[in-house]
């Protein structure tokens, strides 16, 4: 027997209407992903650099929860052989960005950053954590040289292949003063050294690049590695947004929330445009 011609209309009307509602439903996810994805897209990236006895994975306190929130977050690794390819370093990844970025950079991470100049691609703003924020026409080496010797370099020890080291008291004591000792005896036996010749370079820089954006300011106030008043000359020749907390060369290991909270308000000031 045929089926009438309604009966079979319905039928199908009801199948066709049950494929779509199950098309809508895989797809469901996917336009929550994108919806998700718009909104992250408004945030900038934020990249950070490390210094000199450190890598990238320094900065995991503030990579998770930032992430959580968001944003896209690198963590640049230097190679810290040579001061130019350190540049070049971070230079490549800001020109593989397609938006503002923002830069945290620590130590010598913060002469690495001044150094891009001006026309550093897709930068909009940096935050100096217990950084160099060196200005044109000065030095590694007539910065270093500018004062008595800071008790944290007490521990440097070169080696036969021209690259700089900390012992492993001197890096706990000095460089990792104020971070919990089984978590800094990790750094210690993880530190990356330094080339000599970056610190004793006596090329001058060209115009930073903190000239050209907002920057904001961590003092470290118990720094044994870079003086905490050479930290605030840095911030108020760059006429940065300066907060200081309480504590050695490495805060955003000793106080992380310190840090990510200041990455934070960078992050919200760059991407409000104020």
């Amino acid at each position: 027997m045929r089926t009438p011609v309604r009966q079979r209309m319905t039928r199908v009307g009801i199948g066709t209407m049950l494929a779509i509602a199950g098309s809508i439903a895989t797809m469901a996810p996917l336009m929550a992903q994108e919806e998700s994805a718009a909104v992250t897209d408004t945030k900038p990236t934020i990249l950070f650099v490390h210094g000199a006895w450190a890598d990238g994975s320094g900065w995991s306190k503030q990579i998770a929860p930032l992430q959580d929130e968001g944003y896209h977050v690198i963590a640049a690794q230097l190679p810290l052989t040579d001061a130019a390819q350190d540049v070049a370093t971070v230079r490549a990844i800001l020109e593989a960005q397609t938006g503002p970025t923002l830069i945290v950079a620590h130590s010598y991470g913060g002469w690495v950053t001044s150094a891009l100049g001006p026309d550093a691609p897709n930068l909009e703003g940096i935050v100096y954590v217990a950084a160099f924020g060196p200005d044109e026409g000065e030095s590694p080496a007539a910065l270093l040289g500018s004062g008595p010797q800071p008790p944290g370099l007490a521990a440097l020890r070169p080696s036969a292949d021209g690259m700089l080291w900390l012992d492993p008291d001197g890096f706990l004591t000095g460089f990792a003063a104020g971070v919990d000792p089984a978590e800094a005896r990790v750094l210690a036996a993880t530190q990356k050294p330094v080339a000599a010749a970056t610190f004793g370079s006596t090329e001058p820089l060209g115009p930073p690049a903190w000239k050209g954006v907002p920057t904001w300011y961590l003092v470290a106030t118990q720094d044994q590695i870079i003086p905490p008043p050479a930290q605030e000359l840095f911030a108020q020749r760059m006429g940065a947004t300066t907060s200081s907390v309480d504590s050695g060369h490495l805060p955003f290991i000793s106080h992380p929330d310190v840090v990510t909270d200041l990455v934070r308000e960078a992050a919200a000031s760059i991407e409000s445009g104020s």
